[in-house]
């Protein structure tokens, strides 16, 4: 995927004046070695012109996220101001002390040094990544580094990104209108466009010499999926205008994602169904977000990031009927009727998530749209049952007061047969009913939650954390009520 950052580290270490300098720059190098692929600043920081020689020096080597290491106690202004200067993900560890015989005149104190350089971080109103335990020996920080550079990556990726939207918010769905402020809070630019744009810049790809190539690329990929052929060259001709308008509207950012209006006026002027090319936009990296939702794509992105692997925006759509939880799940797996539900979209889902993905049309926009005749204009939907498997239901959201919430909970896809249609799996969390009522209802989330393939809750946690959200919420265990639970 080319649309996610590269993260390059950097490790600057820092001293107090009243410490030996060698015992940070020492330790440093041991991390260092610990971890491998680090670029390795050689000046210790004492006072603050040299961390105007150390952040000049990581940023002349393309370091674009950074680890600032306590060697020993060290300077609170000066290692704190690394976090001001050097305007990228910075991470602050400190140094476990080495062994009982080096306590007289090798003790670096820097477990009490991190709780000082945590208060003047909060002083100077500054965002740094914390480990949940952050002092180690040189193999336990090089772990909290390993862990730091998915949230690196999402938070470099969210600084840099543009979100195109074309249209406005559909009739019924205003639950997806969330207010853009939040955006910009979190650095994020958004360009809002009308959905005559998309059909011009639509329009002028008629005929485009890239149309074969990316119809072969197709057949390629729905092999014997491939049911609807004939929809395949305006499909094409669709998704070669994405990304030729990726590419025309970046302007000062690096990265881009889309919220697009898909119904119901997309059919009849546009003569199909996206979702299969917003599919194949995901594995792309670039994710397209249904009904124009904005916070939901903000999401997908995020976890793309994080996961480095395509992610996919579902519907939470339906209860698992109770016979079909009887015959298929009680007894199999341990989880009660109201952990599990059904998660569905019309077919945005990437192939690769699907047990077998194939093209079809849209049952319920067919019903719509041309009930009386063969499907034509609700062609182009990728759709199939989602593969089993470990998975993280997660969602940031611009709240209708204006502030920032977010959720975040483990689950898995079971290997139980949907017999519906779509992009759709069974979907099963631990506590879902609870936490359905006193988190997705009470806190007044929209249907719409993204889904990253793999448990990377803790990594999107601490991006949420990193980013500023106010609410951070969770599928709480059964013994810990919501605060909004009636006890009775």
């Amino acid at each position: 995927m080319t649309n996610i950052p590269n993260v390059k580290l950097g490790i600057i270490s820092v001293s107090r004046d009243c410490f030996p300098i060698e015992l940070s720059s020492a330790r440093r190098t041991a991390v260092a070695g610990a971890y491998g692929d680090i670029y390795e600043c050689k000046t210790t920081v004492e006072n603050e012109n040299d961390m105007l020689k150390a952040v000049e020096d990581v940023k002349a080597a393309g370091v674009n996220a950074l680890v600032v290491f306590l060697g020993n106690f060290g300077p609170e202004t000066s290692e704190t101001l690394i976090a001001q200067y050097f305007c990228g993900p910075v991470m602050y560890v400190a140094a476990a002390e080495d062994a009982a015989d080096k306590l007289m005149g090798g003790r670096g104190d820097a477990y009490c040094g991190m709780l000082n350089c945590s208060y003047n971080l909060g002083l100077r109103n500054l965002k740094a990544f914390i480990p949940e335990y952050p002092v180690g020996t040189p193999d336990e920080i090089a772990k909290m580094i390993k862990e730091f550079i998915p949230v690196a990556r999402a938070i470099i990726g969210v600084k840099n990104l543009k979100i195109l939207s074309y249209g406005p918010r559909p009739q019924d769905f205003m639950a997806c209108n969330a207010p853009i402020k939040q955006l910009f809070n979190l650095g994020v630019e958004i360009q809002e466009n009308s959905e005559l744009d998309l059909l011009v810049a639509f329009n002028k790809h008629k005929d485009d010499p890239r149309i074969p190539g990316v119809v072969a690329d197709m057949e390629k990929e729905l092999g014997d999926g491939n049911k609807m052929a004939g929809i395949l060259p305006k499909l094409a001709q669709f998704e070669i205008t994405l990304l030729d308008l990726a590419e025309q509207n970046k302007g000062s950012r690096e990265y881009v994602a889309f919220a697009n209006k898909c119904w119901p006026a997309f059919q009849t002027e546009f003569g199909f169904v996206p979702c299969y090319v917003n599919s194949r936009m995901a594995t792309k990296g670039i994710p397209v977000s249904c009904e124009v939702d904005i916070y939901g794509v903000l999401s997908e992105y995020i976890g793309t990031c994080v996961s480095g692997v395509p992610v996919t925006l579902l519907d939470i759509n339906n209860s698992v009927p109770a016979d079909m939880f009887s015959s298929d799940i009680k007894g199999k797996f341990d989880y009660t009727l109201s952990d599990t539900f059904m998660g569905f979209h019309c077919g945005n889902t990437p192939m690769c998530h699907l047990n077998k993905g194939t093209l079809k049309h849209q049952l319920i926009m067919h019903r719509l749209l041309e009930p009386d005749s063969e499907p034509d204009i609700t062609r182009g939907t990728l759709e199939g049952d989602i593969k089993p498997g470990e998975i993280t239901f997660y969602r940031i959201q611009g709240t209708a007061e204006g502030g920032l919430t977010a959720y975040i909970a483990h689950g898995e896809v079971l290997p139980v047969a949907t017999k519906s249609f779509g992009g759709i799996g069974v979907f099963a969390i631990k506590e879902m009913g609870r936490f359905y009522r006193h988190v997705l209802i009470q806190d007044r989330y929209p249907h719409h939650g993204a889904v990253a393939f793999g448990h990377v809750g803790k990594s999107i946690f601490d991006v949420f954390r990193y980013l500023g959200v106010s609410k951070i919420s969770y599928n709480q265990p059964a013994c810990l009520p919501y605060p909004s639970e009636n006890p009775f």
